[in-house]
């Protein structure tokens, strides 16, 4: 098992030889708890004989965020070791020069391996996100080229903005009329969907509007399908055993069959999609999306299109509509921060001649320094991919002294580092937007936004891998952050309480567990 992607899944199912592994392992487990002087604990994970690290993470598994942080919050370089049965072990860091390392310093000893690929192969093949070497390079160099033009950030604005203003806008307007209590995170979701797929395929799935029913109704199946596909796929991070997901997709059972099914779904829609674009090969009104940029390459096959399409959909959606669901929760609890934001806005709107039917400009947009503070402050603190683990290819040792042997796995907690006193301070714990400004009279607001290191705050990774698509992903969270906030204010059905925040279900990324129940109301 690949401890260190603890990904969640309520409904796995067990069959009669890991009944018999559980069963053992929970005799274990308390007769090591039972039995305490049995455990070494100076620092870090309390590390029992033979099963090393295992008993304490079956009872906080469930709970793995909040433990490792509080355990790596303990250490005094914020970075410990991971032990379980045999000679593979792993290092657990929230350590910002480890991180550096990792990513930058020392990039080629720190692949993702071949294990993390393999467990995720069916679902996202050899796509960006998935791939190493020569097939990373290759996507890289394209997305990267591809992701500096103008006419793809031009394109990218408008396809947000229609979606927002003809379908968002409209959604929170029948919820305010009709006084219904409705899902933010869901909302978010399909809105991201449906934008992202139009950037990626230059197809509009319509989930959000659902104005086309048979369209719709294929295009929800997808978006669904995609959605189990990446909870299950993750799930199989979860296994003590490594290999018992192999028996199960072996004899098609339980969790590996409806990820099947979910996998079958995606790959028959984007495949569709592909197909149709290879034939309209040389249309000028379907030159603007990620996927004909991507055909430019006669090298990739339809299949590796397809693999590279599915990866910018996860990112695409996931991550973004993550990002804006614990945004809103965290406002919630700030309504100074709110009303900080609204300053600015009307200070924006104030000085040019548009009204609130128009949408912001790039120029506009890059004046919200206060607005890109409080989305930075929400990511710190709840990041849409909350750790990331890497293989080590040779023997090595981290900046802050921790031995790291070939064939471990090293993990940087993007989730912990946001929460660590040593990187952030005594106020690490609270949301506030500040940290992130300087004083600058030039600025709306005397404010400017002020970035910082991408391995003390790695939510858009960093090196040599760090994300393409960052600008994009903040100009398309202030749009929305902006456009619904000076429209609407947002009612949370629990009352927000930063010290309790909601629970959390990962799948590739973290999503707020039973939704954001909000009820909508106009300014």
């Amino acid at each position: 098992m690949e401890l260190l992607q603890y990904n969640y899944l309520h409904s796995m199912e067990i069959t009669s030889f890991q009944n018999v592994v559980l069963i053992f392992t929970i005799f274990l487990t308390i007769y090591y708890l039972f039995f305490p002087k049995s455990a070494t604990n100076q620092f870090g994970f309390k590390n029992y004989p033979i099963l090393g690290t295992i008993p304490e993470f079956l009872l906080n598994r469930h709970r793995f965020l909040e433990w490792s942080t509080d355990v790596l919050s303990l250490c005094p370089t914020n970075t410990a070791t991971f032990k379980r049965p045999g000679k593979i072990h792993g290092v657990i860091t929230a350590h910002p020069a480890n991180i550096e390392h990792m990513l930058k310093t020392n990039f080629d000893n720190y692949p993702k391996g071949t294990r993390f690929i393999s467990l995720l192969e069916d679902f996202l093949g050899r796509g960006i996100f998935n791939s190493d070497g020569e097939g990373w390079k290759t996507q890289r160099k394209t997305a990267s080229y591809e992701f500096n033009t103008r006419s793809l950030r031009n394109f990218v604005l408008e396809t947000a903005a229609l979606q927002l203003f003809t379908r968002f806008i409209p959604a929170l307007e029948r919820a305010e009329n009709m006084n219904r209590v409705i899902d933010l995170q869901e909302i978010l979701e399909k809105y991201a969907f449906d934008n992202i797929c139009k950037v990626a395929f230059n197809v509009d799935p319509g989930c959000l509007s659902g104005d086309n029913k048979t369209t719709s109704s294929t295009s929800s199946e997808f978006m669904y399908a995609f959605e189990d596909a990446a909870t299950l796929s993750s799930g199989r991070f979860m296994y003590v055993f490594p290999g018992i997901y192999k028996i199960k997709k072996f004899l098609d059972f339980g969790s590996e069959n409806k990820l099947k099914q979910s996998i079958d779904t995606v790959h028959k829609f984007a495949d569709g999609i592909i197909k149709s674009r290879i034939e309209e090969k040389g249309n000028e009104d379907t030159e603007k999306d990620l996927l004909s940029r991507f055909m430019g390459n006669s090298d990739f096959s339809p299949e590796f299109l397809r693999d590279i399409v599915i990866s910018f959909i996860l990112a695409g959606r996931d991550t973004t509509s993550s990002a804006l669901t614990w945004f809103f929760w965290l406002l919630a609890s700030y309504p100074k921060v709110e009303q900080k934001i609204l300053d600015e806005l009307k200070t924006i709107r104030s000085s040019s001649s548009k009204g609130l039917n128009d949408f912001y400009s790039f120029d506009e947009l890059r004046q919200m320094h206060y607005l890109q503070a409080a989305i930075s402050e929400g990511l710190r603190l709840y990041p849409p991919v909350p750790v990331d683990t890497k293989a080590c290819l040779k023997d090595d040792i981290l900046p802050d002294g921790t031995v790291v042997k070939k064939g471990w796995f090293v993990t940087y907690s993007t989730y912990a580092i946001g929460r660590m006193e040593s990187v952030w301070g005594k106020d690490c714990r609270v949301f506030r937007p500040e940290r992130w400004l300087d004083y600058d009279e030039s600025s709306v607001g005397n404010v400017s936004y002020r970035p910082e290191s991408p391995f003390k705050f790695p939510v858009f990774h960093g090196g040599p891998r760090i994300c393409l698509g960052k600008e994009m992903a903040y100009t398309q969270m202030k749009l929305v952050a902006a456009t619904i906030i000076e429209r609407f204010h947002l009612e949370m059905e629990e009352p927000a309480d930063e010290k309790n925040p909601p629970g959390h279900v990962l799948s590739l990324t973290m999503r707020m567990k039973d939704g954001l129940k909000v009820r909508v109301r106009k300014r």
